[in-house]
């Protein structure tokens, strides 16, 4: 057969495929769903046709066939598909420097469909490159920069918000394409081609923010995540950099507002009205299975939110003004019910700009001034509310064979911190403290039940350090810090009390010290540590016993003993220990990254979720909204 022979089956395929079908089988299916299993038949549906693609991007795409098919195929398939796969992708890119929008969203939607389809598929053991399937190692710089230009061009130039946001969730779809974000070298191109100024002026612009802030803080802060212990990514130098005082007060306004429809969801909801008895029962009831998954979820859903606060506090100094700058949300402009006759398809006037989400309405309204600060605390205090201090309940209710050793660094850390801070600044706060030496006690003791399990695994004389640490800042700053006296007097109450447990935390210290081992050294620090307990041990149990020998009491009360105590303190020789009141210098590097791995792995999979919830939905909505505009 020859060339010309050949290549007839595809144009009769393809005249086939853009008139009506003549058949009332194929007439059942869309026009657009025939097109594509063209090409999943591995068939080139373009062939001998110059206006294809022009016509394909007017149809509505079906994203949810083109990732069905795509799952259908093996390996071997998947591959045989390649040139189809790079020949769709390269043309929905190129359709992007069209004027015409319904084309632009069609094809914004089709590269979506492919990216999501694609990534899904090498979950499997394929062994391929999503890279050389999706576009072809040999064009894929040319043509990521082509659309990263578009897209770029989008967000900045005079277009309907609803196109911006289909951008916007585009981009998501690139970023969260992969669990780990840093295993995506899809975003080694949006690295080379940046999108940070355009998402920088989206945040500056008093209007689009309201629409369009969420993702846009949302697309900076994960790109801020690629790879950035590795090498130097330009999103984190150009965030750290930023001194842009609109923009920076945007970014803190977008957190703000997320942050307080929270507090407001919250507040409406423990303000809602009680039904009757049978209502109670049935929620009570409901309560027992569901346990609040509701309430878990809109804590959850935060997560994000609140990395891009991290973010924006942690790398960039400038941000602290934004932090505690005071605002009242404007109202957004409201469309008019028709687009203006001088407007040209995809133009965007302010005038034309949609109504915001039901979150920033609601925030819109808000007359009261109020800062990302007051925000933030106000968020807090509702997630915390129902633990009094919040270190004292973790202490108390984690320990457990499965030692979270990392978790109670962390949290010994805090209480160390904090302490810090009251002492420098001489701040008394009313809290009773016994509740915090009691918890730190009974973790002494239940490190000292299970010293023979936790040695193998944590180096327990290290967290046991951190402890007596937190006594010894009481002991020698108490007085600075401490509510009263008699504070202080009930500090050495319980450590005299529970003299035990500290006597056999020396005794196991020192039976580490005398043997070669792992914690020989933590251990003798440990023993260094504990001089002043000691000390107040030795020093005051004499004197308690023969107050009581000399009273004929086989035991006192706590009155008795506090009496004898403060009656002793002159006699009372205590060592200066050193830099009790530093600490170790924030560094999210290299402790803190596991903690942040996962975290960003659990937004990936929840915005991934949300974005393919809703970009239908928006995907359709933009349509019609293209539609009455043109």
């Amino acid at each position: 057969m020859s060339g010309g022979d050949s290549q007839a089956p595809k144009e009769k395929a393809h005249s086939h495929l853009l008139r009506r079908a003549s058949s009332q089988k194929m007439a059942l299916k869309e026009k657009i769903v025939q097109i594509y299993e063209a090409f999943f038949q591995g068939d080139d549906p373009s062939y001998g046709n110059p206006n294809f693609w022009d016509e394909l991007f007017l149809l509505r795409v079906n994203t949810g066939f083109i990732e069905n098919e795509i799952e259908k195929l093996n390996g071997e398939s998947l591959l045989s598909l390649k040139d189809n796969f790079n020949l769709l992708f390269f043309r929905a890119t190129d359709c992007l420097k069209q004027d015409h929008p319904i084309r632009v969203a069609n094809a914004l939607q089709t590269l979506c469909a492919l990216v999501r389809g694609i990534f899904n598929k090498s979950l499997g053991n394929y062994g391929f490159d999503v890279i050389n399937i999706l576009i072809g190692f040999d064009s894929a710089e040319t043509v990521m920069q082509t659309l990263i230009d578009s897209l770029n061009g989008f967000l900045t130039g005079d277009y309907v918000s609803g196109l911006k946001l289909l951008t916007l969730k585009l981009l998501l779809v690139f970023i969260t394409a992969a669990d780990n974000i840093s295993q995506n070298t899809l975003l080694e191109y949006i690295m080379m081609n940046s999108v940070f100024e355009a998402l920088i002026q989206i945040l500056g612009h008093p209007t689009q923010r309201q629409v369009l802030g969420h993702d846009a803080a949302l697309v900076l802060t994960l790109l801020v995540q690629y790879r950035k212990y590795e090498s130097a990514n330009p999103y984190v130098v150009k965030l750290s950099i930023l001194d842009d005082e609109l923009a920076l007060t945007g970014y803190a306004q977008v957190v703000s507002t997320l942050l307080a429809d929270f507090n407001r969801e919250y507040e409406r909801k423990s303000t809602e009205p009680q039904g009757g008895w049978f209502s109670t029962l049935a929620n009570m009831m409901g309560n027992m299975f569901v346990a609040e998954e509701k309430q878990i979820e809109l804590v959850r859903a935060n997560d994000s939110i609140l990395l891009a606060l991290y973010e924006a506090i942690h790398l960039n100094r400038n941000f602290i003004t934004a932090l505690t700058h005071s605002h009242t949300p404007s109202t957004p402009t409201t469309p008019p019910s028709s687009p203006s006759p001088t407007s040209s398809p995809g133009a965007n006037s302010e005038s034309n700009v949609k109504d915001p989400p039901p979150l920033m309405a609601e925030a819109a309204n808000t007359t009261q001034p109020t800062s990302l600060l007051v925000t933030f605390l106000q968020y807090s205090s509702i997630v915390i509310q129902d633990t009094k201090d919040l270190m004292v309940e973790f202490v108390m209710s984690h320990m457990m064979k499965t030692f979270p050793m990392e978790l109670y660094l962390r949290g010994l850390g805090i209480v160390h911190r904090v302490l810090c801070y009251q002492k420098k600044l001489r701040v008394r706060i009313q809290y009773p403290w016994k509740e915090l030496w009691t918890a730190l006690i009974n973790l002494l003791k239940f490190l000292l039940s299970h010293e023979t399990q936790l040695a193998k695994k944590y180096n327990i004389f290290h967290l046991c350090s951190k402890i007596v640490n937190v006594f010894n800042l009481f002991i020698t700053y108490g007085d600075t810090f401490l509510p009263n006296p008699n504070s202080y007097d009930e500090l050495y109450y319980e450590i005299i009390r529970m003299h035990q447990t500290f006597g056999n935390l020396y005794s196991m210290a020192l039976r580490y010290t005398t043997t070669d081992n792992e914690h020989k050294e933590s251990a003798a620090r440990l023993i260094n540590h504990l001089v002043n307990i000691r000390a107040i041990i030795n020093h005051f149990t004499p004197k308690v016993d023969s107050w009581a020998a000399a009273n004929q009491l086989s035991s006192l009360t706590e009155e008795q003993v506090l009496e004898v105590v403060r009656g002793n303190y002159d006699t009372l020789t205590l060592k200066l220990q050193d830099s009790l009141d530093q600490f170790e210098r924030y560094a999210e590097k290299p402790k803190e990254v596991p903690f942040f791995t996962n975290m960003v792995r659990s937004i990936i999979c929840d915005v991934r979720k949300c974005n393919l919830s809703n970009m239908s939905a928006q995907h359709q909505e933009l349509l019609q909204e293209l539609s009455t505009i043109s």
